[in-house]
């Protein structure tokens, strides 16, 4: 069978650099560090101090009192996310067969300040369970994706893609093959995550995963620097309006970029290191280039993984040089999570907006926080990964990479749409 040509017509997002599209955007051109003292809960006793929260954020600006007990924050954040990529992308419910719209969410860990509230509260009580009926379904990591089909009436496909930092590729990669093979007209995907909570710091802390740089927490998130000590925390949510091309057009709506390819792969190595070759790493991108038929020459960007973790950016670098050989010189590489922090389950969503912004606006974000005489032996700065500011080129296409806890590895392709093709 003929597959079908899938295109992304709407954009969504909050995130620790804005809470829109065109904040997030501006705050990613401009290189904001979204790094800060950690608001929502007493750091005292904690090893790290400092997150990327959402700013300005209040759910009542969004949200009834009665729908705000009734959603964790991630879901708020996948709700929100939701709600601009469907107004951005002129989808009205109303004119289309709900039967073909669905929607696939990525979330790592899923409501995780729910748990922490009801279990607190349970153990500090006498023994007898008050647990509030809206438990389970704040903490379940699915509930992202019902709710935003409830609410719209969506009756396609429907569920909650769970690979830790993967998650939201993941999403992407099953939203592309379900409209590619005919499955649905229209997928609404992404990913969202709020783990900045005492167990999330707490744990992350335990296995040494995040940096604890408390009095330089603005420039701690340094990928591809010697001093880097791990990644930093952040939040929020990202969607995408995946749409088949001819529905697309048949419609009138925008269109931002063409979906290329996905591919998967697995380390199979250990439950949180990546593999020291970027093993897992390599086969990804091979088979996303497989996946849309492209050779490593197409690729103008790439928007790494690199969560500024020591073994993990070195892993990732050794991966592109084998995959792209000498055009691994030509092409940009960046790691927006240097401002953005790392969002583990939704950053291939906020990262994918990224790269489609790239190919629109012809202009490369930045890695930020690198400075000169830190360099790491082990990574090759032959390499271009954009540090200090933005970069005016042209972008054909681009590459977004996440690897996640337990070896998962999803990366997707976007190009740009050519309507005489």
């Amino acid at each position: 069978m003929e597959l079908k040509r899938v295109v992304v017509t709407g954009l969504g997002a909050i995130t620790p650099l804005g809470n829109s599209v065109s904040e997030y955007w501006t705050g990613l051109l401009n290189g904001v560090s979204g790094s800060g003292p950690i608001s929502r809960f007493d750091t005292t006793h904690f090893k790290t101090k400092f997150a990327c929260e959402v700013k300005n954020y209040n759910p009542e600006d969004y949200f009834d009192r009665k729908e705000i007990r009734v959603y964790d924050h991630f879901a708020q954040y996948a709700i929100i996310s939701a709600k601009e990529a469907i107004s951005d992308a002129r989808l009205i419910p109303e004119q289309e067969d709900l039967d073909r719209i669905g929607v696939i969410w990525g979330a790592g860990i899923g409501g995780i300040q729910s748990f922490e509230n009801e279990v607190t509260d349970f153990a500090k009580g006498d023994g007898k369970p008050r647990f509030s009926p809206f438990f389970v379904p704040r903490m379940i990591a699915d509930l992202s994706a019902g709710h935003i089909s409830i609410m719209y009436g969506f009756r396609g496909p429907n569920y909650c893609t769970v690979s830790a930092c993967a998650s939201s590729n993941n999403a992407f990669f099953d939203a592309f093959n379900y409209i590619r093979l005919g499955k649905a007209n229209v997928i609404v995907c992404g990913g969202s995550e709020a783990a900045i909570t005492p167990c999330g710091v707490g744990g992350f802390n335990a296995m040494r995963a995040i940096s604890t740089r408390n009095e330089d927490y603005a420039t701690a998130s340094r990928p591809f620097s010697k001093s880097r000590d791990g990644f930093v925390l952040g939040e929020g949510g990202a969607c995408l309006i995946f749409e088949e091309l001819e529905h697309a057009l048949a419609r009138r709506a925008p269109i931002y970029a063409e979906v290329a390819g996905c591919g998967l792969s697995a380390d199979a190595h250990h439950i949180t290191a990546p593999h020291p070759d970027g093993l897992g790493a390599t086969k990804v991108m091979e088979n996303a280039l497989e996946d849309a038929g492209m050779q490593p020459e197409d690729i103008d960007y790439i928007n790494v993984h690199g969560t500024s973790t020591p073994l993990g950016d070195i892993a990732e670098v050794k991966a592109v040089k084998k995959i792209f050989g000498e055009h691994a010189y030509k092409l940009n590489i960046s790691s927006t999570k240097s401002m953005t922090g790392h969002l583990l389950g939704a950053a291939g969503a906020i990262e994918s907006v990224a790269c489609i912004k790239a190919i629109q606006e012809n202009i490369i974000p930045p890695t930020i926080n690198f400075t000169e005489g830190d360099e790491d032996p082990e990574i090759d700065y032959g390499i271009d990964f954009t540090f200090g500011k933005a970069c005016k080129r042209e972008v054909r296409a681009a590459l977004s990479n996440t690897f996640g806890f337990g070896g998962h590895n999803a990366s997707i392709i976007f190009k740009k749409w050519d309507p005489s093709v």
